[in-house]
């Protein structure tokens, strides 16, 4: 075994979780008509009650090319896009992964929340 290939392994002996994540740049939102938010409750369907970042709750959906490409549950951070005509309405285009959350709660994008207990 080279010098190299033993820096891989930890004390353990084996290569588990050496691997480092990379922390990839989050997309940001672009322009008045995205913003982040995190989804509070599913109505069933396509359709979701999102919690958005500049303190309105919008009703939004999943386009149909996006349906079976995004699994959403409650407490997911979400990109929506919104309507041009209605506000309060938008598209849910993005997934945030949990390394993207992390790096935009870093980067101060996202609040971090405080448990009461």
């Amino acid at each position: 075994m080279t010098d190299e290939e033993f820096e891989d392994f930890n004390e353990d002996g084996n290569n588990e979780g050496n691997e480092n994540q990379p922390v990839t740049r989050a997309p940001l939102p672009r322009g008045d008509r995205q913003v982040i938010g995190i989804i509070e409750q599913r109505f069933g369907g396509n359709k979701m009650m999102v919690n958005c970042l500049d303190g309105k709750i919008r009703n939004c959906r999943v386009p149909g090319r996006l349906k079976r490409a995004l699994w959403l549950r409650p407490k997911d951070v979400v990109l929506v896009e919104l309507w041009e005509l209605d506000k309060n309405k938008g598209d849910i285009i993005l997934k945030y992964k949990p390394n993207q959350i992390e790096w935009l709660k870093r980067n101060g994008y996202l609040k971090t929340e405080n448990s009461e207990f």
